[in-house]
């Protein structure tokens, strides 16, 4: 879905048209999964930090003003539920690495080489490499580079300044390039199948749909 296929869906969710409600959980919750998945590290912790950040995003449906942020926007939200579910997780890591563990200087700090290619055929791999580096690198790689985040947009998100952001975006890609380089030569890092969002139960989707009719019916 391209950026302007999400703004006008934000329009028809918020205008309460019927199949948007739909469309909408399918499309960000894959997206608030796979986020919450390379961040936090736990399919089972991912599958709850979506649940809890749809269900937030339509109880506060009234303070999106501008749909045209609505992607940013609901990465915030993830952003919260995710550091909310790493601190009672049994799988949360006990320290973060230091960034000082990771390269800090490359000859070319762009972006990653053959990236939408990369994303089409290795992407199993490249979210493998994601889950390798350092915490404070992970989601700053995963919404500038994944999702095509500004930015601006992911320090707002991630409550960081923009020159961290770079920083930090400089180090990810490094980091990232000699895993992938590595893989490419050598094959070595494992391509297993990352995990999928389980289809949501009734249970489930009736709390989501009734907290979103409450929302465009006020």
């Amino acid at each position: 879905m391209t950026s302007q296929e999400e703004i006008d869906l934000a329009r028809s969710l918020l205008a309460g048209e019927p199949d948007a409600f739909e469309r909408f959980v399918q499309h960000f919750r894959s997206k608030v999964f796979r986020y919450s998945w390379l961040v936090c590290g736990q399919a089972d912790d991912a599958e709850e930090v979506a649940q809890e950040t749809l269900l937030r995003v339509f109880q506060s449906l009234d303070q999106l003003r501008d749909p045209e942020r609505i992607r940013p926007w609901v990465f915030r939200i993830a952003r919260n539920a995710c550091l909310m579910q790493r601190r009672k997780s049994v799988f949360a890591p006990s320290e973060e690495i230091s960034l000082d563990d990771t390269p800090q200087e490359a000859p070319d700090a762009g972006a990653l080489p053959d990236f939408s290619l990369l994303q089409r055929e290795l992407r199993a791999v490249l979210e493998r490499v994601i889950l390798e580096l350092p915490p404070s690198l992970r989601p700053v790689v995963l919404l500038r580079d994944l999702e095509q985040l500004s930015t601006e947009e992911t320090a707002q998100i991630l409550d960081l300044s923009q020159d961290v952001i770079k920083t930090r975006l400089h180090r990810g890609r490094l980091a990232m390039r000699q895993k992938l380089d590595c893989y490419l030569n050598n094959r070595c890092v494992e391509d297993q199948p990352s995990p999928d969002a389980t289809p949501l139960n009734a249970a489930e989707r009736q709390t989501l749909h009734a907290e979103w009719r409450k929302a465009v019916v006020t």
